[in-house]
């Protein structure tokens, strides 16, 4: 059927339009099925399959009397069809048509989200390229620790991006199932191939077993791995969140003409996109919670998980693919200041070489300790006077005696920090 609707394809996937749309897909897979073994005549298939529609507002009229909307849709569907709708959901029960029609709209949805996915690490590849040999401070806890290649970063999220990708992928797997087993799963009034039949029909795995549900260890697999995409989203988003800071000011998100960053400050240029990302990921991991919650049901099933998941199912899906899209424009136009990113390897006048010189006077045979020892008294005393620590270790006999001038002003060289990221680039895949 062609949708009646025309609006962005991840939203129309979860208007309740294309929600009907799935359940005829799905009553009519089982009734084709019913038709191929037998049990449906052929007349009353051919009126079947050339009457059976619905109107969305007519199975609202209907389900404001009935209070159950599996009922007031195969009402109103009958009413399109006629007496051979006595044949639609034969031996069914209403989950059968409710979750293998979402599993429809899940997978509808993770291919989408599979497609930005793909968009995203796409872009990080090109990124990683470009800033292969833009030298950038190495931060933990936040502090000055080593030089590194800018370019790594994105060579990081590239590589988590398709990790990404293959666990959504087995995700989509794993959730792209269906069922046509009856009230309690066990066949009771359906034969068995009727369900081979219909999910091959529907590009759909059939379950190995359920009860009057599919179970819901498959949909948390999926919005788990939707809050670790976002996870992923928030850990670029925070990065940048730093470097754009004005202490900083390595990086920043693109600021449009016309733009304004404050009702009260001209000034303001703040990383709202990489802000926004960062507390969207809090709601896919919530969502990611609740759907751990609705595993465990009473017996063959309640439904205290449908209410959830008509919430956490589709603004789960919405907000992964608003979300990548969003970090795929904030990725691709970001701004970098690699002249920034130098005065801050300065800041320290060089004490980001202490490692360097440390293993240099180890290899000479100084102990670890004692090593240790003479790279940080020099070290804090730069600390405390802001001389440049290739000048204090020259002025240190202690360390001239064992390593010569030219060495040691060899060892203050940048590119040392660089010599190896082609290796972690090809591990990456990224050359």
């Amino acid at each position: 059927m062609i949708s009646r609707y025309s609006l962005p394809e991840m939203e129309r996937i979860w208007t309740q339009q294309n929600r009907y749309e799935c359940w005829l897909e799905v009553e009519l897979a089982a009734a084709r099925a019913m038709h191929e073994l037998g049990i449906i005549p052929d007349a009353d298939w051919q009126t079947i399959s050339e009457k059976a529609d619905f109107d969305a507002e007519r199975i609202d009229e209907i389900e404001a009397v009935t209070r159950h909307d599996v009922i007031a849709f195969l009402t109103n569907v009958a009413e399109f069809v006629g007496e051979p709708a006595r044949w639609l959901h034969f031996g069914l029960t209403s989950s059968d048509v409710l979750d293998t029609a979402t599993a429809l709209q899940l997978k509808q949805s993770g291919e989408l989200i599979l497609t930005e996915l793909h968009r995203l690490a796409e872009i990080l590849k090109l990124k990683a390229r470009e800033h292969r040999n833009t030298l950038c401070m190495g931060r933990t806890h936040g502090i000055h620790a080593e030089p590194t290649s800018f370019g790594l970063k994105f060579a990081l999220w590239h590589d988590e991006t398709k990790r990404n990708i293959q666990r959504l992928q087995d995700a989509i797997e794993t959730v792209a199932v269906g069922q046509f087993s009856g009230a309690v799963g066990n066949y009771a009034h359906i034969d068995p191939r009727v369900e081979e039949q219909a999910c091959k029909d529907l590009d759909l795995t059939p379950v190995n077993i359920s009860t009057q549900v599919i179970q819901r260890d498959r949909h948390a697999a999926f919005l788990v791995q939707l809050a670790l995409i976002g996870t992923l989203l928030e850990k670029i988003a925070l990065e940048i969140r730093h470097l754009q800071r004005t202490e900083v000011q390595e990086a920043e998100e693109s600021f449009g003409s016309g733009q304004k960053g404050s009702s009260a400050m001209p000034h303001k240029r703040n990383p709202v996109t990489s802000e926004q990302l960062c507390g969207l990921a809090r709601l896919l991991r919530s969502n990611a919670h609740a759907a751990l919650e609705n595993n465990a049901l009473w017996h063959e099933r309640d439904i205290s998980h449908s209410s959830v998941e008509r919430i956490i199912l589709p603004d789960s899906c919405i907000l992964a693919h608003y979300m990548l899209s969003r970090c795929c424009s904030l990725v691709s136009n970001l701004a970098v200041y690699p002249q920034n990113m130098k005065a801050n390897l300065e800041l320290t006048n060089g004490l980001v070489f202490s490692q360097a010189l440390l293993l240099h006077l180890v290899q000479k045979g100084v102990s670890r300790e004692q090593a240790y020892s003479l790279v940080q008294s020099n070290a804090m005393q730069c600390w405390e006077s802001g001389k440049p620590f290739l000048d204090q270790i020259l002025s240190d006999g202690r360390i001239t005696t064992l390593l010569p001038a030219a060495e040691i002003r060899d060892i203050f060289d940048y590119n040392r920090y660089l010599r190896h990221v082609d290796t972690i680039y090809k591990r990456c895949g990224i050359i």
